[in-house]
């Protein structure tokens, strides 16, 4: 028997299924990552058209069936519609969706990973702070709740200013994330470090990485 379901989050891919249909991955606050079939959403004009798209944000009412679920209604709050005349931060907020594809998993609460994907995500469509920082500060701060964060590495030289911007991560409130900058010097060492520890926690290539590296 199908139950009703609600819950809150992000596309995170999709793919055609048959002629006119589409699974997708959606991060949710209630159960982590699920698949779920959106039924005639290639068809113009049908209610699911174009929201089910990837950065999709927003409510979707699901039938839960015994293996699947199917998408009913989507209440998108935001469609993340800049990333279609950014090319660049849309090649980092795509790099964003594998690394939280990586971490999460069905039936796993997590919402401090959905919000900080949110809030990274806004981020990136402003002009406040490089699309670099963001990134490194997306990258720790994911290894940061998900218990994988090394803290601050003793083996380098770092500047001062460095250390004090990896904790201003690690324990800052997401609303005051994004809310610093960094000068060139303390940007490159965070890079090296959110790099080599990304690549330390992560086992298998990201497609999205190769992209972004080429930019």
């Amino acid at each position: 028997m199908e139950e009703l379901v609600y819950v809150r989050g992000i596309i995170i891919k999709h793919s055609p299924v048959g002629d006119y249909d589409l699974v997708a991955t959606i991060f949710t606050a209630e159960r982590g990552k699920i698949t779920a079939f959106a039924r005639n959403a290639r068809k113009p004009g049908n209610r699911l058209s174009g929201n089910v798209e990837p950065f999709s944000f927003g409510t979707f009412k699901l039938y839960e069936g015994r293996n699947s679920y199917t998408i009913v209604e989507a209440n998108i709050e935001n469609y993340f519609e800049g990333f279609r005349q950014n090319f660049e931060s849309a090649c980092y907020g795509s790099y964003f969706l594998e690394i939280v594809s990586f971490y999460t998993r069905e039936n796993n609460e997590d919402k401090e990973l959905l919000n900080l994907l949110y809030v990274s995500l806004k981020a990136l469509l402003k002009n406040n702070i490089p699309n670099k920082l963001v990134r490194c500060v997306f990258e720790l701060r994911t290894l940061k709740t998900q218990g994988e964060y090394p803290g601050i590495p003793e083996n380098m030289n770092l500047l001062d200013s460095t250390r004090y911007a990896m904790n201003y991560i690690a324990t800052s409130n997401l609303e005051k994330l994004y809310t610093f900058t960094v000068t060139d010097e303390v940007l490159s060492e965070l890079e090296r470090i959110s790099s080599r520890y990304i690549e330390d926690s992560i086992d298998r290539p990201l497609k999205s990485l190769e992209m972004l590296n080429m930019i």
